[in-house]
């Protein structure tokens, strides 16, 4: 079963090592530094294999993105390809099989999460499952909720019985990826976090995406990444109601690497190798990043290469970001 950042009877009951995306423990004689590496989890298309998902060995691969199949209660990958596509399964076993923990990712910036289009708990719950299994029976979800999701109470609400309901019939490690500012997360997202405390749904993890802050934060976007991370620690600590160091543990921190969508943010592999030595320094969970398709240079004046799509928009070496990260 996931071990809650809050337990039913309100004790502290975080325990990072064992989440996907943790470096696992491979023996009882293992060094202390191996068993509490700070692990890798990469965001990767679902869809579309890339040179680059492998590099930095991710400790799990955060499956981009499950959405509704227009405006029903069906899942889908991306809301256009069916969520048992063969060629998809047989791209996830491809990847379970070189060893990364699975985490289907549900939400994201486009299409509609499924908690905006099912009309009950248990018809999205039972959305979520199929979606689970079909990422070969995944005991781990990633909802990544942002956008107008974020602010709709009912979806908010919805989302967390429904995955309280699931979490009664299956072993299920559950994070939440939300939006943040240098100042911590906003109210929409810490209202979603104290709903899942009222539904008793147990949260493995809080993921903070370091990205996209706004025109006027033009500074160093490690500073900006390390500011947020501290600003989050102290809501975690409120609303969970942990120690120092267990709110450090349920957090997991996701740059966009290279040009942001937001002009003037760049995350450079400077950034992303101070951004590793903070999580190594307080302990956090796991660094991700957006996105493994992302980790490569553009190829200047083709207009196939987007670096808010396909590539970093920087100088560098295929995977130079996913080896940055992992450390």
């Amino acid at each position: 079963m996931p071990i809650p950042l809050k337990s039913a009877a309100g004790l502290l009951g975080l325990a990072a090592l064992v989440c996907a995306g943790c470096a696992p423990t491979t023996s009882a004689t293992d060094d202390a530094d191996d068993a509490d590496r700070v692990g890798y989890a990469p965001y990767v298309s679902a869809s579309t294999a890339h040179a680059t998902d492998a590099a930095g060995s991710p400790d799990a691969y955060n499956l981009a993105f499950v959405v509704a199949n227009g405006s029903s209660c069906t899942a889908s990958w991306g809301g256009h390809t069916k969520i048992g596509d063969s060629g998809v399964a047989a791209r996830l076993k491809k990847l379970a099989d070189s060893g990364g923990t699975l985490r289907v990712s549900f939400g994201g910036a486009s299409g509609d999460e499924l908690a905006t289009t099912c009309d009950s708990a248990t018809d999205l719950a039972d959305a979520y499952a199929t979606a689970l299994d079909a990422a070969g029976g995944a005991t781990h979800a990633d909802f990544d909720i942002e956008g107008d999701a974020l602010k709709d109470s009912a979806a908010t609400s919805r989302r967390a019985e429904a995955i309280a309901l699931l979490q009664k019939k299956r072993d299920l490690d559950v994070t939440f990826t939300l939006p943040v500012m240098p100042s911590g997360l906003d109210d929409d997202s810490l209202d979603l976090l104290e709903a899942a405390n009222d539904a008793s749904a147990d949260v493995s993890t809080v993921n903070i995406m370091t990205m996209n802050y706004g025109e006027s934060y033009q500074g160093d976007m490690s500073d900006y990444a390390r500011t947020a991370a501290r600003a989050t620690h102290t809501q975690l600590k409120k609303v969970f109601g942990l120690s120092d160091a267990k709110a450090w543990q349920g957090m997991a921190l996701t740059p966009m690497l290279g040009a942001n969508d937001i002009d003037g943010e760049t995350f450079t592999l400077a950034d992303a190798a101070q951004l590793r030595s903070f999580a190594e320094e307080k302990g956090i969970a796991w660094l991700s990043t957006w996105a493994t398709f992302r980790d490569v240079a553009c190829t200047e004046g083709t207009e196939a290469d987007d670096a808010a799509t396909n590539c970093s928009g920087v100088r560098q070496s295929a995977g130079a970001y996913g080896k940055a990260l992992s450390g």
